[in-house]
């Protein structure tokens, strides 16, 4: 699932059917996404109306609209869509709309266009369980959202062309008003503002907005990783999301005749005979037939020569073409079929290095091996067997391969690692990547080649084209994994406001596998992983079944985030009150003090108290003892050290930090309190001390 993420989850066990409990899985929740739109008729989107376990399913109170137009009839909204609207206004005012194909809530976009696909980002939330995953006739298993009962409230603000801020704003604003209890945005701008505080944008304060009517808010990181402060989730009443792999991996192989077997990428059956026979070797630029530069990227038929390259494996190389966008997979799948190729590999080449590879589906056999060092092997290997004539035509092709099953997944036993791509922290708070008192992102949730409903128009994606599915990698797939988690708690517990939902999913998360081996970072070499700290993955990996029992949760109010904007260094209290409509109330308090559960001060200098307040939501008493392991240059007191909390009571508590010896960066640690009921509730420290 996903097809494989709620088991890594472990929500069927442990959420869906909790012990001691009636199956829960979403029912009665409400989750809006804003993206590019949807295909109603994706089987992940149909309506049953009733659960797996054979029980009745109950419409939420949600008096939704739904607009109609191209590729989108009435009857559309079925009970699982319960309301779509687009917005298209402010898109229409700056870049070219297509009135046949953009105007209603249909998804004809993709990927390529770099906006993610709304079908893939809704279905990862809430899609329905047990949808088989079926692309080129070949079943990859059975796909389910994280929340598969839940309802979905489409608003499409994105168009293949691009979007606004303003659209953007209109749909948030509607998604209030429809009373959604949690919104995923997997789309934002770039960049932060250029003229303001990041906090203080049009967007972060819609979505404060969003936060006072009780929406829990999900937005992706970003995808500028693995760069220092690229995130593009700012501020504290949106929960950012970084995107973890998921130890699963889509690897064929192609084995030369020499033996040596190399790993690669691609959705790809093996060649005739399932891998056993071994064919010929042929370099395209070998057959070119035209100039080699042209032909070595395998782009266009015409550039080789037929009687060569037909019933071989050919070789095509990762060129300028790869490099500048000009040159396509698609193009080779469609070359490989005009002159008959038994299977293709596109290799590295060393000119540009190690490039990154995500597992398309090829309908022939293919592989992609991104490796330069890979690479090599193959060109030592089929020059070693290639006899060449004195001006260096081919005479004689004695190298032979075979290309093994690419399309059933392994598994591996590292921990989840954040992905590369995903944006790291520290959050900023200005367009100078001034660091702001507050850990961004917040959670790790998986990321990496994520299966997800696609629609098969996929007008910016032709290689996708006809597929109900697709493997896709980014944050934008990993905020609609907590945004269904996000659901779950809430149906567990609908008293809960957002603050205490993402608080349960912060103090809960796992900074380690099952194996109790620390959460590893994809880097700039793209073959290493680097030890992790909270601006790769925030307070951790989320942790479902832990959230649905914090112990203790660290609350906050509409006007708490006033406050926090209020205490500000940067901005006015005129400025606040133009953009909230709120006026800041005489307040000693700093950033840091916003009740958050994490704890980050961008520049610590000699002693700060920092305020916190917990509420017990155990149902029993509890004691509570704070131990700590401090970030180094700095020494960390908590009063109380120690408490017994009843049921629904607060416990204020008083942070001390003194630096101890200046440093030159952030450092890390970690605040955790014990419980006597076993509630292990953990706050990650972020201080950068200074003289």
């Amino acid at each position: 699932m996903t097809t494989y993420t709620p088991h890594m989850l472990r929500l069927p066990e442990d959420v869906w059917h909790r012990k001691g409990q009636r199956p829960k899985d979403g029912e009665g929740m409400v989750i809006g996404v804003i993206d590019t739109g949807i295909d109603p008729m994706h089987p992940s989107f149909a309506y049953n109306p009733k659960n797996p376990d054979g029980h009745s399913k109950c419409m939420p109170l949600f008096a939704g609209i739904c607009d109609i137009g191209p590729y989108f009839p009435v009857g559309s909204c079925n009970g699982k869509i319960i309301t779509a609207r687009y917005y298209a206004a402010g898109a229409a005012a700056v870049i070219p709309l297509n009135a046949s194909r953009d105007l209603s809530p249909f998804d004809v976009s993709g990927h390529g266009s770099k906006i993610p696909e709304f079908s893939h980002v809704a279905s990862v939330a809430a899609g329905n369980r047990g949808v088989p995953v079926v692309v080129n006739s070949f079943v990859y298993g059975f796909a389910s959202g994280m929340a598969p009962s839940a309802r979905l409230a489409v608003y499409k603000a994105m168009y293949p062309a691009g979007g606004t801020v303003a659209d953007m704003i209109s749909a948030i604003d509607q998604a209030a008003i429809d009373r959604v209890d949690i919104l995923v945005l997997s789309i934002g701008p770039d960049q932060p503002p250029a003229d303001k505080i990041t906090f203080m944008s049009v967007l972060d304060i819609a979505l404060l907005f969003a936060r006072r009517a009780g929406i829990f808010v999900v937005q992706a990181a970003g995808n500028r990783g693995p760069d220092a402060a690229s995130v593009s989730s700012f501020s504290p009443w949106a929960v950012g999301v970084a995107a973890s792999t998921t130890s699963r991996a889509y690897s064929p192989v192609l084995v030369l005749g020499d033996g040596h077997a190399i790993k690669g990428t691609g959705l790809s059956a093996p060649t005739p005979g399932d891998g056993l026979f071994r064919f010929r070797l042929v370099a395209a630029r070998d057959a070119a037939s035209t100039s080699t530069a042209s032909a070595e990227e395998c782009q266009n038929p015409e550039a080789l020569n037929p009687s060569i390259v037909a019933g071989s494996i050919v070789l095509c190389l990762f060129s300028q073409g790869f490099y500048n966008g000009t040159a396509t997979i698609t193009a080779i799948l469609d070359t490989a079929t005009s002159l008959g190729f038994v299977g293709f590999a596109l290799l590295a080449n060393p000119l540009y290095g190690d490039f990154l590879a995500e597992p398309l589906p090829f309908h022939i056999p293919g592989i992609m091996v991104p490796s330069v060092a890979d690479a090599q092997v193959i060109w030592n290997y089929y020059n070693n067997h290639t006899i060449r004539d004195i001006k260096g035509i081919v005479t004689s092709y004695g190298s032979c391969a075979t290309i093994k099953e690419g399309r059933i997944a392994t598994f591996s036993n590292t921990a989840p690692a954040v992905a590369r791509f995903s944006s790291r922290g520290p959050d900023i708070s200005d367009n100078q990547l001034n660091p702001a008192d507050v850990l961004k992102p917040d959670i790790l949730a998986p990321g990496n080649q994520i299966w997800g409903a696609w629609s098969s128009v996929s007008l910016d994606n032709p290689i996708l084209s006809g597929h109900h599915f697709a493997l896709l990698s980014g944050t934008s797939m990993a905020a609609p994994h907590v945004a269904g988690v996000a659901a779950l708690v809430k149906q567990y517990h609908p008293s809960w406001t957002p603050d205490m939902i993402a608080s349960a999913l912060s103090t809960t998360a796992r900074k380690h596998d099952r194996l109790g081996r620390p959460i590893m970072s994809q880097g700039p070499d793209l073959y290493r992983l680097y030890q992790s700290a909270p601006f790769d993955y925030g307070s951790g990996l989320i942790n479902p079944s832990g959230a649905l029992d914090p112990g203790l949760v660290f609350p906050s109010e509409f006007e708490d985030y006033i406050g926090f904007l209020c205490s500000l260094p940067n901005t006015t209290s005129e400025e606040i009150f133009l953009a909230t409509g709120v006026a800041c109330k005489a307040s000693t308090n700093t950033p840091s003090d916003l009740n958050l559960p994490s704890i980050t001060i961008s520049s610590l200098r000699g002693c700060q108290i920092i305020r916190r307040y917990v509420k017990n939501v155990g149902g029993k008493a509890e004691t509570y003892l704070a131990a700590v392991q401090a970030p180094d240059g700095v020494a960390v007191h908590v009063e109380p050290s120690w408490f017994n909390i009843g049921p629904d009571r607060i416990q204020h508590l008083e942070v001390t930090f003194n630096v101890t010896e200046a440093s030159e960066s952030f450092n890390f640690g970690e605040l955790v309190f014990i419980g006597s009921l076993d509630h292990i509730v953990r706050l990650p420290l972020i201080v950068w001390p200074t003289l």
